[in-house]
């Protein structure tokens, strides 16, 4: 290990950018460098990077978010490289094809290797199911739900249960605070999305980014029937930007041209400020088509006491009370999803209030970034406490491929 630190983490993440995966990745330097570790992240960098370093990190910049074959092995002896030059005590990958790289770096050094599943891999054909195991291979396999565990255990065929840890992703509770977004911070957001201090509509954030499975499209098409029936009922604000998906944009962009709802729909790009645009909120919406592994979000916005409408799919299904912290409904469905926005305009202020403290102490009670912290530098613990087992006897034992 480094020398003055208790153990080095090599975490390999794809970018530093505004996901999931990134933001755990920097709370994660924070807890290894509090806890007297060295954190170490190899990625291609991104808008996160000051971040990663106020937390205690160190970026070492590698093109890991390649998929070319050939630089996933270049990767794979450099990533090595680093692992015998910096005494790395355990390699942590975060997405399929650093993990590739990662996986390999940990065989060649024979290092304690570990991976977390942020996300439900699709697998339409046998390379691809090949491709998405790397993450199953881990000595210790994280899940971020329940959820997303169960769907390891049965599709991956792990043959110790044990092996395989559902960790909930983690919501900064001291920053997602309404108590600490002033009146004056909610007034200039509401602002820049174009409403004035008694503009009377219902405010609707859909926060992520700009892609189909996210479900843009279905809310568009709610807002256009909710629009019909009660007309100026709604300023919906899709917050996230397109990271290079343009073709999806300029989808999205004619969606709601069609629809006429130019003075409805705000496309305000990346919000880099979200407990300020939560606050500035009425209702969270999270319309996703496909499940999705944890939703950070939905956590996000209950802790800012917003009530929260989603699909009835992965994470959300854990995440939400249906009726208490916020509405669940059907995938795919803009009628039905239209019927949640209608019954959260028919619910009081009062009421929408009571939703809204509900969700606030329900986040604060199971989801925090301190509990994921927490728990996985207590995997790192595991799995260095098995230092004297033979790693490649460890995966052979956790994974029938």
């Amino acid at each position: 290990m480094q020398e003055g630190h208790i153990f080095t983490v090599l975490q390999v993440t794809p970018e530093l950018s505004a996901g999931g995966v990134e933001r755990t990745t920097v709370e994660m330097a924070q807890a290894i460098s509090r806890a007297g570790g060295l954190a170490l992240v190899a990625s291609a960098g991104g808008r996160l990077e000051p971040d990663l370093e106020a937390a205690g990190g160190e970026l070492i910049r590698l093109p890991v978010h390649s998929k070319n074959p050939l630089t996933v092995i270049a990767n794979a002896f450099k990533l090595a490289r680093i692992v015998r030059q910096r005494r790395v005590s355990i390699v942590h990958a975060r997405s399929r094809a650093p993990a590739w790289s990662a996986y390999l770096a940990a065989r060649m050094t024979r290092t304690p290797f570990v991976t977390t599943f942020h996300a439900i891999y699709n697998a339409r054909s046998p390379l691809k199911s090949l491709y998405n195991s790397v993450m199953a291979r881990g000595d210790v396999i994280i899940a971020n739900s329940e959820y997303t565990r169960e769907h390891v255990l049965h599709k991956y065929h792990v043959r110790h249960a044990d092996s395989v840890v559902a960790i909930p992703r983690g919501a900064d509770i001291e920053r997602f605070d309404r108590a600490k977004v002033s009146d004056e911070a909610v007034a200039a957001q509401r602002a820049q999305w174009g409403l004035t201090p008694d503009d009377p509509r219902c405010v609707v954030i859909a926060p992520a980014r700009l892609t189909r499975w996210k479900g843009q499209r279905v809310l568009i098409d709610a807002a256009a029937i909710v629009e019909a029936r009660r007309p100026g009922a709604l300023k919906v604000i899709l917050a996230g930007d397109a990271q290079g998906r343009t073709h999806y944009l300029q989808e999205v962009q004619a969606a709601i041209r069609a629809a006429k709802l130019q003075q409805t729909v705000a496309l305000p790009g990346h919000v880099s400020n979200m407990p300020r645009a939560f606050a500035a909120s009425d209702i969270a919406v999270f319309p996703v088509t496909e499940p999705e592994a944890f939703g950070r979000g939905a956590v996000e916005a209950q802790a800012m006491g917003v009530p929260v409408i989603a699909s009835n799919l992965g994470g959300f299904t854990e995440t939400v009370k249906e009726g208490e912290t916020g509405l669940l409904i059907p995938a795919g469905a803009a009628t039905a999803l239209a019927g949640a926005l209608e019954r959260m305009l028919d619910l009081s202020p009062a009421e929408r209030a009571e939703m809204g403290r509900h969700g606030r102490d329900h986040a604060r009670a199971l989801y925090s970034t301190a509990a994921l912290q927490a728990a996985t530098i207590a995997v790192y613990e595991r799995v260095l406490g098995r230092d004297s087992q033979p790693r490649a006897e460890n995966r052979e034992r956790q994974v029938a491929l």
